[in-house]
């Protein structure tokens, strides 16, 4: 099982680089928006990771303590090489110095090739501001003055988790083989899942209906089953025409 720090060490030991770095607000955001493409890049030999911001002491259900436990055990299902909760205010999360300069820091130490945010507009503000600090702290880490005492990393590559926004996506990822793992990763969060029933929180065989539906929904722009998809906002690059995938017609 991976073991979630619930604070990042100030001098922690090292830590072998990311590949994939998916920065979120609270544990299970991952799990419901991009938990697939995360698994399919672990099976591809790829080292991912998880840093959430918050630990959701805001949540109707469950404790922070309990949901860093069910993080541990989702990080396990989807075989992250690392998990982290910066343990920030819940509902209360804000792009100020200080924050930005923890990020900045934690990604110097983790050093991701590519790292995904969730998307820059939506409903809870914990989410669209993660987006807001993550891609700044993502630039900022580049900058070799901005700390004399570390090596400067910037990313290659930094997406954007669409599931839940009305937008057309850059790219969709095939999770077909990767959702039922995604589900249970998901369900490892019992204190949000389980117990009884209420508008708020339905019964599991809807969670799973619902998800299904929404990941066939995005499959099925691509020609399969299940998917997730993500926003870039540069324009992606094709060297060879005859190496697209998806029909035209």
């Amino acid at each position: 099982m991976v073991t979630v720090n619930s604070q990042l060490s100030l001098d922690p030991p090292e830590i072998r680089p990311l590949d994939v770095l998916a920065i979120a607000a609270h544990p299970d955001d991952v799990e419901q928006t991009c938990g697939g493409t995360l698994i399919r890049m672990a099976e591809l030999g790829y080292r991912t990771g998880v840093l959430d911001l918050a630990a959701g002491e805001m949540g109707t259900r469950g404790t922070p303590e309990l949901r860093l436990q069910e993080a541990g055990e989702a990080a396990a299902k989807m075989s992250l090489a690392w998990r982290g909760n910066r343990r920030f205010p819940d509902a209360r999360i804000d792009n100020t110095i200080a924050v930005r300069m923890t990020i900045v820091a934690d990604i110097r130490r983790l050093r991701p090739r590519v790292v995904i945010l969730p998307y820059w507009e939506g409903r809870h503000p914990d989410h669209y501001k993660t987006a807001e600090i993550g891609y700044e702290a993502c630039f900022l880490a580049g900058i070799r003055k901005m700390d004399p005492e570390t090596e400067p990393h910037r990313p290659m590559k930094v997406v954007y988790s669409s599931m839940y926004a009305n937008v057309k996506p850059s790219f969709v990822t095939d999770i077909t083989r990767q959702f039922e793992r995604r589900m249970e990763a998901l369900l490892c969060y019992r204190s949000q899942y389980g117990g009884e029933a209420s508008e708020l929180f339905p019964e599991e065989k809807e969670i799973r209906e619902r998800h299904a539906a929404i990941a066939r929904f995005y499959g099925n722009l691509i020609g399969v089953k299940y998917g997730e998809p993500f926003v870039a906002k540069e324009t992606m690059r094709v060297d060879d025409l005859m190496q697209m995938g998806v029909r035209s017609i």
